[in-house]
């Protein structure tokens, strides 16, 4: 535990509240005799939590983006496939506990177990040290991963959900110069809205310099 602990960036008071997290109902119901409960209960409060933090955190640092965008950028950083990144982080299926069946039937790498646990432990983080303590874990095993996708995105879409906030908007995108030899071209390329340039970029293609424009467009409209 005190490893799991290391990679959390978390030490617990209650050790016991991620003992709990970390307790599948298949190996609960093994061990009634115990009064073992499983994690569910923390499952269902890390939700929330992951949810509001989550939440919280795309509506102070995104001010320009709708509703519909925050709530699809929000579905994305807590669904499953996220989740499961963060098992895989923390090497959480090495610490369930699981039932017999469970176990050997693959439960510790079953994308479903390795999500619902981790959010048995945000929630157990957030019983344990508070919401401050949840949002910190959050923040580098989630959010921090939601910069990094955001600085690969896909510059020309971005661009264009950008200006369709506004009705009879047009963009267009036009080969401004094309340098060296055939090998190695380098392509410049103009954004256009409503035909005045607002940004130009340069690719070792067409479409890579149509994405740097469309990120010199992004950062002028936003400017």
């Amino acid at each position: 535990m005190t490893e799991l602990e290391e990679r959390l960036g978390y030490h617990f008071e209650n050790r016991a509240l991620l003992e709990n997290a970390l307790t599948h109902s298949s190996y609960a119901n093994e061990h009634k005799a115990d009064g073992l409960g499983s994690n569910e209960r923390l499952e269902f409060l890390g939700d929330s939590v992951l949810g509001m933090v989550t939440a919280d955190y795309l509506f102070r640092t995104h001010p320009d983006l709708p509703e519909g965008d925050l709530t699809r950028t929000r579905a994305a950083l807590v669904c499953e496939g996220s989740l499961v990144e963060v098992a895989r982080a923390l090497e959480l299926g090495r610490y369930l506990k699981l039932g017999k069946g469970e176990d050997v039937g693959g439960g510790r790498e079953r994308p479903s177990i390795q999500a619902d646990a981790v959010e048995a432990v945000l929630a157990a983080v957030y019983l344990d040290g508070g919401i401050g303590s949840a949002r910190k874990i959050i923040r580098k095993f989630i959010l921090d991963s939601e910069e990094e996708k955001s600085a690969s995105r896909d510059y020309k879409t971005a661009l264009q959900e950008l200006v369709q906030r506004e009705s009879g908007q047009v963009l267009g995108y036009r080969l401004i110069g094309a340098e060296g030899p055939d090998h190695a071209k380098i392509f410049s390329v103009e954004v256009d809205l409503n035909g005045a340039a607002i940004g130009q970029g340069k690719g070792r293609s067409k479409k890579e310099a149509e994405q740097n424009a469309a990120k010199a467009g992004m950062d002028k409209l936003k400017g």
